[in-house]
């Protein structure tokens, strides 16, 4: 746990990261890590002087399960869970991804150092067995979800179909879930970038998402990543490396 802006906390791990912000009092988890984070999710809670029963509410980015592993204890604790609704059905019912980044294409690249490690982390992690998560609301873009923090939705697709990146401009920081990642593991040397082709959808669609991206900046310092560390150099930069890499 590390608190990297007023009132904004990064779970997780330093592969797998999920972040909380407070308002008044109650929180707002953005994204949910892995299934096996829950083992000490009331301890981490506990660290930022916090209890699952102190969150409101679980808005994801999308619905991949190394996103989504704590959103039903959450729930259970009485958070509302929130995704885009094209990522609904994923949600409801996890299953593989299709498109760039199919079995085929992860297996075309199983020889990678970068695709092992992080699938070993995962799986240790209860990753390869995500929970179903039901009763859930969901979101379209450009909207200004009634959560702790005031999050605006702005839809991403690519990931996935309803990825989306949430921005939180009281904070003045974006949650940027898998549209970018920073972790040297993946991406080489910390700098932000998309994931890896085989990890999106449709690969094409996700450096296109970018663009809608661009009207935030000067909303937001800080750009908080599911993949690495955070970034502080603002939007533009971001995107401007990100380009330069894909």
């Amino acid at each position: 746990m590390e608190q990297i802006a007023d009132r904004v906390w990064r779970m997780g791990s330093d592969m797998v990261s999920w972040y909380v912000l407070e308002d008044g009092g109650r929180l707002t988890a953005v994204d949910a890590g892995l299934r096996g984070f829950a083992s000490t999710l009331e301890a981490d809670l506990a660290s930022i002087g916090f209890t699952t029963a102190d969150v409101e509410a679980v808005v994801l980015t999308h619905s991949d399960g190394d996103h989504t592993g704590v959103a039903r204890a959450l729930q259970n604790a009485g958070a509302r869970v929130l995704v885009h609704a094209d990522d609904h059905a994923t949600l409801n019912r996890p299953r593989l991804k299709g498109g760039d980044a199919g079995p085929r294409h992860v297996l075309a690249n199983a020889w990678r150092p970068s695709l092992l490690q992080i699938t070993f982390h995962v799986l240790r992690r209860a990753g390869g067995t995500p929970l179903a998560v039901k009763g859930v609301d969901t979101y379209a873009d450009g909207a200004v979800l009634d959560v702790p923090g005031g999050l605006r939705a702005v839809h991403t697709p690519g990931h996935t179909p309803g990825h989306c990146v949430l921005v939180a401009p009281e904070h003045r920081v974006l949650f940027a879930g898998d549209q970018l990642c920073t972790h040297p593991v993946l991406t080489g040397d910390g700098e932000p970038q998309l994931m890896p082709r085989y990890f999106n959808v449709d690969n094409d669609a996700t450096l296109r998402a970018l663009d809608r991206v661009e009207p935030l900046d000067g909303q937001a310092d800080l750009i908080c990543i599911g993949h690495g560390a955070p970034f502080g150099g603002g939007v533009g930069a971001a995107l401007e490396s990100a380009r330069q890499a894909a």
